[in-house]
């Protein structure tokens, strides 16, 4: 049986046993993540928590709909067996008829059939950590190992004391101007995020200093589920020849190498950025996203509107 559980019904304990155990669990589904990132967020849980899916809504105009929080690239259902088909189309069928409107993405470890509706695939790219460093660099594409030379020979250092204020300081200069959507809330949202995540043990940052003492790339990595995931950078675009960036992600492949843990890259749909990450020796990995719109006319029409804004 599958029911749906209003936030406070929720024994959040054994929520995140089930996360934690899951074969497809990751940082993104246990309950102190969500709860920063989307308060108040409802679920659908089966039988005694053996499987569940969180359900991240909001409501506009009377009309309850599913969104994608900021800062989780997949959510979906998650279950302590590995997940069959048959299951997951029935977590989708038991999404309450109250919310009219969904946009949500699923995880890798839910599956479809080609004729289920609704479904489009997006794409990540992972990179596993079991060889020794100098294996994984072999496979780096020879574009990355020239600009890995270019890092190396420009003076950089890393940085492990920098803070996250800084890199999102250093995003907001740069790509950040070009993302209108992303204001003070959200970024706050990702700092308290990464404070709660670094009280425990899940969260680290690591960031690339110029000749001057400047920094020029800063990224924010979350640790679990045997899994690094490069959710956060920054990077000065002044200073683009560097390949600082480059120079920090190569860093933490080489300190997490030999290690079985996966490097996810957290993306990308981009073309040129999935060559890049690609670039790495990562390969491709899909995961679905569910869209269903129940409204009709002009509803349908203002919600179109509120969604481009």
């Amino acid at each position: 049986m599958i029911t749906y559980y209003t936030h406070n019904q929720i024994d959040m304990q054994r929520w995140d046993e089930c996360v934690l155990n899951s074969p497809n669990g990751n940082v993104y589904a246990l309950s102190w993540y969500l709860d920063v990132i989307h308060p108040n967020w409802d679920a659908l849980i089966e039988t005694d928590y053996e499987s569940v899916m969180p359900l991240t809504g909001n409501e506009k105009f009377g009309l309850s709909y599913l969104f994608q929080p900021f800062f989780t690239q997949q959510l979906g259902i998650y279950s302590k067996q590995v997940l069959d088909e048959e299951k997951v189309r029935r977590f989708v069928a038991s999404i309450p008829d109250k919310f009219k409107f969904a946009e949500i993405r699923l995880n890798s470890g839910n599956i479809f059939s080609k004729d289920f509706k609704g479904i489009e695939y997006h794409v990540n790219t992972e990179l596993d950590l079991s060889l020794e460093y100098d294996f994984l660099r072999r496979n780096y594409s020879n574009n990355n190992k020239r600009n890995l030379a270019k890092a190396e020979s420009a003076d950089l250092k890393m940085s492990y004391d920098v803070e996250t204020q800084q890199i999102v300081s250093l995003f907001r200069k740069n790509k950040g101007k070009s993302i209108a959507h992303w204001k003070d809330a959200e970024y706050q949202r990702f700092i308290n995020l990464v404070d709660v995540a670094k009280g425990r043990g899940c969260c680290f940052a690591e960031g690339v200093r110029n000749a001057d003492n400047q920094l020029v790339a800063g990224a924010v990595f979350m640790a679990s589920h045997n899994r690094i995931v490069f959710l956060f950078s920054g990077a000065d675009e002044t200073n683009k020849e560097s390949h600082a960036l480059s120079f920090l992600i190569d860093n933490v492949i080489r300190e997490n190498s030999a290690t079985g843990k996966t490097f996810d890259f957290e993306g990308s749909d981009n073309v040129g950025l999935a060559r890049y990450y690609k670039g790495f020796g990562g390969h491709e990995v899909k995961y679905p996203s569910l869209h269903f719109n129940k409204t009709r006319g002009l509803v349908r029409l203002i919600l179109k509107i509120v969604k481009n804004r």
